[in-house]
């Protein structure tokens, strides 16, 4: 049988497959048996030995034999079955089972011997097994030991490990010959050390018994690693093709003139930094290519990436297009709103505003601004919505990108799609070469995507492959550097007398209130018994409440009185988390802080220290904390290095967590490890390179294998 022709076989083919374990497979993701092949295990256990009792140390994972000695049955508190074994070294065991039946309890009868497999852990009075695997073991039968590893397989309800176990093994059985596996070339093979690829899916799945299981545990194996590089590769080449194709369409050059752009920095009361001014520049001169620009711009809280982005747009404004800035949120997209009118209203360029809320005459006007003469156009998801219709898109704006799904930032470059330039009797010498090959017969906007979380090197020349990525890497002159604490709830009170003392010297303080659940209800309901606890507790301050159940007039209203200094303290959830920005206050409290990852605690400090006033602040932390909480605080309290903070976030949750995109389909990585294999990206990358230039009939192939119908967005 071809190799392909294997491969391709569908799930059903195989023996003792038939329409109901098709459709269980399916919810795997499996459907071919090269899907099987490459179905890798989360982990092994080892049932190649038999441990004597006497050898067994709390922690072990380990098998054992024995006879059964005592059985008891105990309903004090709820049901359970003791079952005492021993074997050979005349020590005893305790197997522990909290949920049983009767005809189990019959067969673990007093005499019987038993292979049971399971954790090691101290017990009242000896060492003892929670609910182990185990076999009853005929008296006089010698049963033989694995003569592997046991892999343990990513599975689903109503599949079995044996059952999925076995057809992996029936899979393997197709598994065709190295060079007819292979899909990286030998050259390149040779280049970077790999392994044959066959040899590494044996090993992972019928590991000997003399494998490095702490090895194989950490994903450190050279097998691991062959996979590990291959699936790299593989994402690092689907997220480049979606770049090229792409970048077959076509953009409208954006040549302005550098009038309007000339006012606004002249209107500024401040002077751009050296790093403001090198992005805004990478990003003007991608807009007068009549190629799409695909650039990812990162920078710390408060470096200024709204200022470059502003700019974007007004390059978009003097060429005669509309530019769209969208943000996940309508706080942040109304802070966003209310810095670009202040901007372009002395420059007289139309800004309109469309939210999910904007209902009637208000949302008529404004699609109607949208369709004509709106200039530029801000909002939230609502921009992508059908009835939603441009004039002339030329750029696509997205604040924090990771906070959308792919399809969600494709369905607003798709608002820009229209008939070739030439329909428009514009065109420029450059937009008809690019066009001349016949099919680039649309053209889509340019796409600026702007984070405050800064991304990891490691993770944006992966994850962002198909983007140029911009970092500001240079805080403005004046701001001040934030001391940070973590105390615990116990000490509450010190920590209201603190806001006392600084709201009484004329600064301004935030309380951040959050819950493990995500809800909108919960949430507010936590703000507003805090709001009560800390109005009664000083009733010297005017206090404010911000939380997403609130109207966004109510919303805004609060937050413009908070700008003011008619507030002193603000009582909020996280929907403060980016876009505010007052320079007064200068004292934050986040409560249960334990509970949030470090990027998002790391956006919520940037709120203060934004003025020259020493700024503080304070996680307070509920007792006791886990091991990862504790690592979180303690790096938030060394370094306010936004770029060293992504690295740590990175080590500590992985990429999926990071990027947010555990809900969307990218980055979905079966092997790999990025914060682990980091080293592997720059071979990665030039191995990508000749791939693209020389076997792209193989790049396709690899994509089918490893990404599959995940890469169904990159055809866009």
């Amino acid at each position: 049988m071809a190799a392909a022709d294997a491969a391709m076989r569908p799930i059903a083919a195989l023996p003792g497959v038939g329409p109901a374990l098709v459709t269980t497979l399916a919810k795997l993701g499996l459907t071919s048996v090269q899907d099987l092949w490459f179905h890798l295990p989360l982990r092994y256990e080892d049932k190649t030995r038999i441990t004597p009792i006497r050898d067994l140390r709390s922690g072990d994972t380990a098998q054992v034999e024995g006879r059964i000695e005592a059985v008891e049955k105990g309903f004090r508190y709820k049901p359970q079955l003791r079952v005492a074994i021993s074997d050979d070294s005349r020590q005893t065991l305790l197997l522990r089972f909290f949920h049983f039946n009767n005809a189990q309890a019959m067969q673990l009868a007093v005499g019987a011997r038993l292979r049971c497999f399971g954790e090691v852990r101290h017990g009242a009075n000896s060492l003892e097994m929670v609910h182990p695997q185990y076999r009853r073991l005929a008296d006089d039968a010698t049963a033989a030991v694995e003569e592997r590893l046991t892999p343990i397989y990513p599975t689903t309800e109503g599949l079995g490990q044996k059952r999925l176990a076995a057809l992996i093994e029936r899979a393997l059985t197709l598994l065709p010959g190295d060079e007819a596996l292979e899909l990286i070339p030998e050259a390149l093979r040779k280049v970077y050390k790999l392994s044959s690829l066959r040899e590494a899916l044996l090993y992972v799945h019928r590991p000997p018994p003399e494998a490095d299981l702490a090895g194989l545990a950490l994903g450190l194996h050279p097998a691991q690693q062959r996979l590990a590089f291959e699936e790299l590769l593989t994402q690092h080449l689907s997220l480049k093709r979606m770049r090229e194709q792409l970048r077959r369409h076509s953009a409208p050059a954006l040549h302005g003139d550098g009038t309007l752009r000339a006012r606004f920095l002249e209107q500024l009361p401040f002077t751009p930094t050296r790093a403001q001014e090198r992005v805004a520049a990478e990003v003007i001169r991608d807009l007068g290519h009549a190629t799409p620009m695909l650039r990812l711009v990162q920078g710390d809280v408060g470096s200024g990436k709204t200022m470059v982005a502003a700019l974007a747009a007004l390059a978009a404004v003097e060429a005669g297009y509309q530019a769209a800035l969208m943000a996940p949120t309508e706080l942040l997209a109304e802070q966003h709103f209310r810095h670009f009118h202040k901007w372009m209203t002395p420059l007289a360029v139309n800004v309109v505003w469309l939210a999910g809320k904007l209902k009637g005459k208000a949302r008529t006007a404004a699609l109607a601004s949208i369709a004509g003469t709106a200039q530029i156009a801000i909002g939230t998801h609502a921009l992508m919505q059908e009835g939603v219709t441009f004039r002339d898109l030329g750029l696509v704006i997205i604040d924090e990108q990771h906070r959308f799904g792919v399809h969600q930032r494709l369905a607003l470059r798709d608002k820009g799609r229209a008939p070739h330039q030439a329909a428009r009797g514009r065109d420029t010498d450059a937009e008809r070469q690019h066009t001349t090959d016949g099919c680039n017969l649309t053209h889509v906007p340019h796409q600026l995507v702007l984070t405050a979380t800064p991304i990891p090197r490691t993770l944006a020349m992966t994850a962002y492959a198909d983007l140029d990525v911009s970092a500001i890497d240079e805080l403005p002159p004046g701001r001040t550097p934030v001391t940070t604490v973590a105390i615990a709830n116990t000490r509450r009170a010190e920590v209201i007398e603190r806001i006392r003392v600084a709201c009484a010297g004329g600064r301004q303080a935030y309380w951040v209130c959050t819950l493990i659940e995500e809800s909108e209800v919960l949430q507010a309901q936590a703000a507003e018994v805090t709001f009560a606890e800390l109005t009664a507790a000083l009733p010297q301050l005017r206090i404010g409440i911000v939380h997403g159940r609130l109207k966004s007039a109510e919303k805004q209203a609060v937050m413009d009185a908070f700008n003011a200094g008619q507030l002193a303290l603000i009582v909020a959830t996280t929907v403060i988390e980016v876009g505010v920005d007052v320079p007064n206050a200068s004292l934050m409290i986040i409560e249960n802080a334990e509970r949030l990852g470090l990027a998002q605690l790391h956006q919520l400090r940037g709120r203060v220290g934004r003025g020259s006033a020493e700024s503080s602040c304070v996680f307070l932390y509920q007792a006791p904390l886990s091991g990862m909480a504790r690592q979180r605080l303690d790096v938030l309290r060394e370094t306010s290095d936004g770029f060293r903070i992504a690295e740590k976030d990175l080590e500590l949750r992985g990429p999926g967590e990071v990027l947010g995109t555990r809900q969307t389909g990218q980055l979905s990585l079966r092997i790999a490890d990025l914060a682990r294999d980091a080293y592997l990206l720059p071979s990665v990358q030039r191995a990508g390179a000749v791939m693209l230039r020389d076997h792209p009939e193989l790049v396709e192939r690899l994509i089918a294998r490893w990404v599959g119908h995940a890469a169904r967005y990159a055809d866009a």
